[in-house]
């Protein structure tokens, strides 16, 4: 398809530099059978049915942003894919001052060695020394904001916090799984009292989530890989929630597109562990969801290319025409659409 499809016109001003307080005071654009209606997230349990099933993803931002410098070149690094116990492959600005084999320092005793560049512009780094590579994150590292927020104002203490969910438990996000960021203790009690359900599975997220899509034909762009991992026991749960007549409803792109490439041409879900590149267009048949919790996306994006997937295209560009005109606030910080198709 032809990427021009998916572009639309966004005024600046509708990009949320800090999310809504409480979280679950965030607006909700519900967009099922009967049109679309104006909500907000704490919602939510008004909008599902009893026996519905939420799927979250558990991943954690880790501080994946560096600045660090070899001799007199200031190198900026974006980690994005985990490759071994000390090897990371990362998005590198000022990327043509590397060579194989450079150390760069990024100050606070850490270090790695340049290694090789991978097809989508990636450079992989071995960290130095003995210590966890997490343990030298957190000492040089800081909180990977999206560039459409770190452009516009400078990270700062409140986001160590603002862009975490409270599902974060296993550490190895670059980016986070940003539906999530509207559920609160008292939004997830609300749920539990109405019926509704939630598991859990990982899903890293990486840097290439922000890549732009810079084919002009769907056909030809190279979808960026992510790790994830779901178990057998939850597959079994989300198997038999669906068999009772129950809804899946992914939480996010992330756990719909890990959710989808666990899924079998049969519609049962099974166990996963691995990376997925899977790359949702018009025209891709769901299996394992029934429905989706979801933030306002980048035109030409293909996360926008996702939710069209699902609901269809004209529909998504009237439901993103009508988010702009009343005022909903968009991206990682933005408001939240519940798509039931």
């Amino acid at each position: 398809m032809d990427v021009d499809l998916f572009d639309f016109a966004l005024p600046p001003e509708r990009i949320a530099l800090r999310p809504a307080q409480p979280r679950d005071a965030a607006r909700m654009l519900v967009v099922d059978g009967d049109g679309m209606a104006d909500r907000h997230v704490s919602d939510l349990p008004a909008a599902l049915r009893a026996g519905d099933m939420l799927v979250f993803n558990d991943t954690r931002v880790i501080p994946a942003q560096l600045d660090g410098r070899r001799g007199d070149a200031r190198i900026g690094v974006t980690l994005h894919k985990r490759e071994g116990p000390r090897r990371w492959r990362a998005f590198v600005r000022n990327a043509r001052r590397l060579r194989d084999g450079d150390v760069v320092d990024f100050g606070h005793d850490v270090a790695a060695t340049v290694g090789d560049r991978g097809a989508d512009g990636s450079v992989a780094f071995d960290f130095l020394g003995e210590e966890p590579v997490e343990l030298l994150l957190q000492r040089a590292g800081r909180m990977p904001l999206p560039p459409y927020i770190a452009g516009r104002r400078t990270p700062d203490a409140r986001d160590a916090d603002d862009y975490q969910t409270i599902f974060a438990s296993e550490p190895g996000a670059v980016a986070a799984p940003t539906a999530a960021l509207h559920f609160t203790p008292a939004l997830m009690a609300a749920l539990q009292a109405a019926g509704v359900g939630h598991e859990t599975l990982t899903l890293h997220v990486g840097a290439g989530t922000f890549l732009p899509v810079k084919a002009t034909d769907t056909r030809d762009h190279a979808m960026h890989a992510e790790w994830g991992r779901l178990d057998a026991a939850t597959a079994d749960r989300l198997n038999a929630v669906r068999a009772r007549g129950g809804r899946v409803i992914a939480v996010g792109t992330t756990s719909l597109r890990l959710i989808e490439s666990a899924c079998g041409e049969d519609g049962t879900i099974a166990p996963f562990e691995g990376d997925t590149a899977i790359f949702i267009t018009p025209g891709y048949r769901f299996r394992g969801i029934d429905g989706l919790v979801t933030n306002f996306h980048l035109p030409r994006s293909t996360l926008f290319m996702l939710v069209s997937a699902l609901m269809g295209l004209d529909r998504m560009q009237a439901a993103y025409a009508h988010a702009v005109e009343e005022g909903y606030r968009f991206y990682s910080y933005g408001d939240a659409s519940l798509l039931l198709p």
